[in-house]
């Protein structure tokens, strides 16, 4: 019973992955419809909200054409298995097999188990970590870039698939922010780096070109609602009653507009940091330059199944199909964006 108890401890303390205006308006049960534009929509995530967002962009190519993914690893890295997502996927030991993952992928896109590759003809995927990240190691997430490229080599279809990896800056595992400070080396919460660079204002370039402006601060309107109400087919997605919604004022306003789905890492949902995350991490300004709203989904911990930290799942324990377009957190992604006015493709 000892030994049980120091496992489950080391566990919990090993599934610390993370990344890292005024109050949101109340809840009002649904989303907004918005003119969005398909060509506009891009899925970002930090850690476990990284490993996340490329799940959701090979799943639902058609959905995210374009991801940006930040201090984490390679599509199916683990491969439905904790030890192997504790060591592999985060230490690099042994580092991922990127051909045997690249393989996986192709031949689960051909059984249709996540979507058509050739619906990534034409993204962006724009791969950023630093090189003092001890949490997810360096090399793992170079395995991350390698998969795109090494997907773009074996598949014709996407010889025009834009791959950027962007891994020779200096900061620990968090998102860099614009002002500087004391944390950007360190891996503490919120996990919002201040080290004098802005990752949030190169993610938007790097996804949707340079912007007709910089806007000093967010001007739109942070909105709640109910990610419930989102469940698909009424089953538990393990996701918090409430997400948040930052709404531009040409969103606003019935201007077309893009969407950035930002996923939090482990330990950074609202439950542990409150609104920091969805407010100090630099997207709604930059939202309101290039007129796309952003949508942050929230986790919430749980011991069963074991998921402590509220990471997004990247291992399992929702299921699994947790990585296919079976997977509920995958498949309540794509409700929500079809909430808010995508439309389903023909």
């Amino acid at each position: 019973m000892a030994h049980q108890t120091t496992t489950i401890r080391t566990l919990i303390l090993a599934l610390s992955l993370v990344a890292g205006s005024a109050c949101a308006r109340e809840p009002s049960g649904a989303l907004p419809k918005l003119k969005l534009d398909p060509s506009r929509v891009a899925v970002v995530g930090l850690s476990s909200g990284a490993y996340m967002a490329t799940q959701a962009q090979l799943a639902y190519p058609d959905v995210f054409p374009n991801a940006a993914i930040v201090a984490g690893g390679p599509y199916g890295c683990a491969g439905g298995k904790l030890d192997v997502a504790l060591s592999t996927c985060m230490k690099g030991a042994p580092l991922p097999d990127v051909a045997a993952l690249v393989a996986s992928a192709r031949q689960r896109a051909a059984a249709g188990d996540i979507g058509p590759l050739a619906d990534l003809a034409h993204s962006h995927v724009y791969l950023l970590h630093g090189d003092g990240d001890s949490v997810v190691a360096p090399a793992v997430a170079e395995a991350g870039a390698q998969f795109y490229r090494q997907l773009r080599e074996a598949t014709p279809a996407l010889a025009g698939m834009q791959v950027v990896d962007d891994g020779a800056r200096h900061f620990a595992h968090n998102l860099p922010v614009a002002a500087k400070g004391d944390d950007c080396d360190k891996s503490v919460s919120p996990y919002l780096g201040h080290c004098g660079f802005d990752a949030a204002g190169e993610i938007f370039s790097q996804m949707f070109g340079q912007p007709s402006g910089k806007p000093e601060v967010a001007k739109g309107e942070l909105l709640s609602f109910d990610q419930d109400a989102l469940r698909p087919d009424g089953a538990d997605a393990f996701l918090a009653s409430r997400g948040y919604l930052y709404l531009p004022p040409a969103c606003a306003a019935g201007k077309p507009c893009g969407l950035v789905v930002a996923l939090h890492g482990c330990k950074q949902n609202a439950d542990a940091i409150g609104e920091t995350f969805v407010k100090d991490a630099g997207f709604n300004r930059w939202a309101d330059a290039y007129g796309v709203a952003v949508l942050y989904p929230q986790t919430r911990a749980s011991f069963a199944p074991l998921n402590p930290q509220a990471c997004w799942d990247w291992w399992g324990y929702s299921g699994t199909d947790y990585d296919t377009r079976h997977g509920v957190q995958l498949r309540w992604l794509v409700n929500a964006v079809r909430a808010l006015g995508l439309p389903a493709k023909q």
